[in-house]
């Protein structure tokens, strides 16, 4: 017996949450003027359930009039509300749609899905103002940021074949999308929060979100405000921070993508890490807060995405062959050049590689050594454009470096 009232009584409780947000919302409303509100949600929940019940058990033809019956009835009345009020309310009406979709689900015993699917929806309903004030703060560049994120993930990836393809069988097209995904992804992410978050938390927000998409970015914008006088203070601590964060940004990398490397490759990069983080947060507690710039760019174009795909592509084909002619040795060579043009597509090679083509701690020191030398670039641009101001910023680049370095002498030293 309880089996047989479960679909109904999940039916009608993801009715109920659905209504109770829909009441309250409505809650000014004149009398008369709404189309449903809590009972009349749980009680879509509880006919959509039987619905589904009765599909269950062969009763297509009832189930059917049910719901067609019950979507009449929702249209009618959003069409009367509209025509007394003047202003639609097709929100509720799309709700109470979706409410019977939920029901029915839960009626032919989706339970997981149904329950699901009216606590995300009750969600989108709770967060409209929060929606609205978002959308409100958008601008050109972010709309198209977002569209070519989507394009980049959502309009490719799923039509791309399976490998392996290509010379020495180094291509597999849908994992190749799929990093390119993952990095954009970071770069997506750092763009949309230091829209809604760094300008108004100021410098040290921008270095926190900036770091995780390009470090070098911030510290080009921050070195030369430094350099100029325009600096609030803060700018040396934000080079400092973003830098750190890079270091988080790239074992995070490796963890997904090259997990094999991840403990070696902690152990080399953890002391500069450490040494990171206690610098810049020697130079935020000396520094006064301030309102800084966003990192210069957007940073979701399609070109360089394809580019990046390229790079990656030939770079897996390169790999290959280094490890029949060369070895191991060869690999690393190839991994340090070419993570001195991109740390990113290095991780990203060195993960699709077979087990066994290279020791993770050889492959793990290529990969820090590139590291050092973007650091190195990072510290020239500090002294170069920061001058004397930037020089706390130039010092602290160094210790994380001199830290990398000790690192990468060790771990060669203990092959």
């Amino acid at each position: 017996m309880l089996d047989e009232l479960l679909p109904v009584f999940v039916a009608t409780i993801s009715g109920a949450l659905i209504g109770i947000e829909r009441g309250w919302s409505l809650r000014t409303a004149a009398d008369g003027s709404r189309v449903a509100g809590v009972r009349t949600f749980s009680m879509l929940g509880l006919l959509a359930g039987i619905s589904g019940y009765l599909v269950a058990r062969d009763y297509a033809l009832a189930s059917a009039s049910l719901m067609a019956g019950a979507a009449a009835i929702v249209v009618i009345g959003y069409f009367r509300s509209s025509g007394e009020n003047g202003k639609p309310d097709a929100t509720s009406a799309i709700a109470a749609v979706l409410t019977l979709a939920l029901g029915f689900l839960a009626g032919i015993g989706q339970f997981g899905m149904a329950l699901a699917g009216a606590a995300l929806l009750t969600l989108m309903l709770a967060l409209r103002k929060e929606t609205h004030r978002l959308i409100g703060r958008l601008d050109e560049a972010d709309i198209k940021a977002l569209a070519r994120y989507a394009v980049i993930a959502l309009a490719i990836f799923p039509f791309l074949p399976e490998g392996p393809y290509g010379p020495y069988d180094a291509w597999n097209p849908r994992n190749l999308w799929f990093v390119v995904i993952l990095v954009t992804g970071f770069s997506f992410a750092g763009y949309a929060a230091n829209r809604i978050f760094g300008t108004r938390r100021g410098t040290i927000a921008t270095a926190l979100i900036g770091g995780a998409y390009s470090s070098t970015a911030v510290t080009y914008s921050f070195a030369q405000k430094i350099g100029a006088g325009d600096g609030g203070g803060a700018e040396n601590a934000g080079i400092a921070l973003a830098s750190a964060v890079m270091y988080l940004r790239v074992l995070l990398l490796v963890a997904i993508l090259a997990r094999p490397l991840l403990e070696p490759f902690v152990l080399l990069v953890l002391p500069a890490l450490v040494t990171g983080a206690v610098t810049s947060g020697f130079l935020y507690r000396r520094a006064p807060h301030s309102s800084g710039p966003s990192p210069p760019g957007n940073p979701i174009a399609l070109l360089p995405a394809f580019s990046f795909v390229a790079f990656v592509a030939v770079a897996a084909v390169a790999a290959r062959w280094a490890e029949s002619r060369f070895g191991e040795e060869g690999i690393a060579v190839l991994l340090l050049l070419m993570g001195s043009m991109d740390v990113d597509a290095a991780i990203i090679t060195a993960g699709g590689l077979e087990p066994g083509s290279i020791s993770p701690a050889l492959a793990a020191l290529a990969i820090a050594g590139t590291i050092l030398a973007n650091m190195t670039v990072k510290l020239g641009v500090t002294i170069a454009y920061g001058r004397r101001s930037g020089r706390p910023a130039a010092i602290a680049l160094a210790a994380s470096m001199a830290a990398l370095g000790l690192s990468l002498i060790a771990g060669w030293f203990a092959l």
